[in-house]
């Protein structure tokens, strides 16, 4: 996450410039070697894969049959509002699973 004096001054001629970070959801991977597990993490569009991120907004396990996904539709929604992009697996993923609303409104 950026800090304030990481971007120039008000007053300075760089201020003017746009300082509009690129924002990108990806997965991130974990897990051992032949087991991998996923992070959904909203970071930085030029960071490493499993580098720093801004926020982990799911999970994805392929290893079980069937694959389990949890998301928090939500922060996603809310950080895609913000201009962060998913990647084309995650958007398989958010669309394949989507928000559980009537089974939240039954219990």
């Amino acid at each position: 996450m950026r800090h304030e004096s990481d971007f120039p001054a008000r007053d300075s001629p760089l201020a003017t410039l746009d300082y509009k970070i690129m924002l990108a959801i990806s997965l991130m991977r974990m897990g051992a070697k032949g087991k991998p597990f996923y992070r959904l993490v909203v970071k930085e569009k030029r960071s490493k894969r499993d580098g720093k991120y801004l926020e982990n907004v799911g999970t994805y396990n392929p290893m079980i049959d069937p694959a389990e996904v949890n998301l928090k539709h939500e922060r996603i929604q809310y950080w895609i509002g913000v201009g962060a992009q998913p990647t084309e697996t995650v958007k398989s993923l958010i669309k394949n699973n989507p928000e559980q609303v009537a089974e939240a409104a039954a219990e």
